[in-house]
């Protein structure tokens, strides 16, 4: 199993979906991924909803009706107060200063030059998911940008991360992403033929048995396939998005423990 424990500095470690509908994301997520809840209070007011695959953690769910539905990417460091210095000197946007949650850890939200939003976690009680890669399990974080060489040049800058550019006919299709410890971390999608002003986005992969029943069931309750299924060269893939509109992506295929 892919159980986690901690996680090396620059990697993605966690993921919460943000929705105006908690329960109906309950319902779906619950069918498609075999997840199960705990509600959690919030102090101050509001649930924090966790999400378990065997009894591990895997994800998060929180109510919020300012915003479409989707899905918060969050990268663990060292120090959120340092790692969002160095973002804003880099040209990211600061739009949630380092803040305290609980004794858990330590977070700030931000996006990046192109618009991109991701969350970087400093942790202290909760390193992250429990568990990666296995079936309804996080396994992949992949940038759509319409500017991926800049992309590449800002994350590098910020958590260290080694990229590996696919190239196909003299221009880049792919880059892969690798954390300090030379892990495969994630990658960045040029998306080239999207809207001039449709800002970049972190997409979430979780892996299942079967992309094609995945997809098929995504339809059944309620929610969208946008694209696929496909395949890359890697696996079986298709992007998908919950009845409230988040998107995600599933993976069907072989992963690293």
């Amino acid at each position: 199993m892919g159980v986690r424990k901690s996680y090396e500095p620059g990697t993605f470690c966690w993921a919460d979906l943000s929705t105006a509908d908690v329960e109906g994301a309950k319902a779906f997520y619950g069918d498609l991924l075999g997840w199960t809840f705990r509600d959690d209070e919030i102090p101050g007011g509001g649930t924090y909803t966790m999400c378990y695959v065997g009894g591990d953690d895997v994800a998060a769910m929180v109510e919020q009706n300012q915003q479409p539905g989707h899905w918060n990417h969050y990268v663990s460091v060292e120090s959120a107060d340092e790692t969002t210095a160095e973002a804003r000197r880099l040209g990211a946007t600061v739009l949630e200063e380092p803040f305290d949650v609980m004794d858990v850890g330590r977070m700030a939200m931000l996006s990046d030059p192109d618009g991109a939003v991701f969350c970087v976690w400093e942790a202290r009680g909760h390193a992250g998911a429990a568990r990666v890669n296995d079936p309804g399990c996080m396994t992949w974080n992949e940038l759509q940008s319409r500017q991926p060489d800049e992309a590449a040049a800002f994350y590098a800058g910020l958590f260290g991360w080694g990229m590996e550019p696919i190239n196909e006919g003299g221009r880049t299709v792919y880059v892969t992403i690798k954390n300090s410890a030379g892990w495969m971390n994630g990658g960045i999608m040029p998306t080239t033929e999207t809207r001039a002003d449709a800002p970049s986005f972190w997409l979430i992969y979780f892996t299942v048995p079967s992309c094609d029943a995945a997809a098929a069931r995504t339809e059944e309750l309620g929610g969208r396939v946008l694209a696929g299924p496909m395949e890359p060269g890697f696996g079986r893939i298709a992007v998908l998005s919950d009845p409230q509109g988040a998107p995600f992506a599933v993976f069907e295929g072989e992963t690293d423990e």
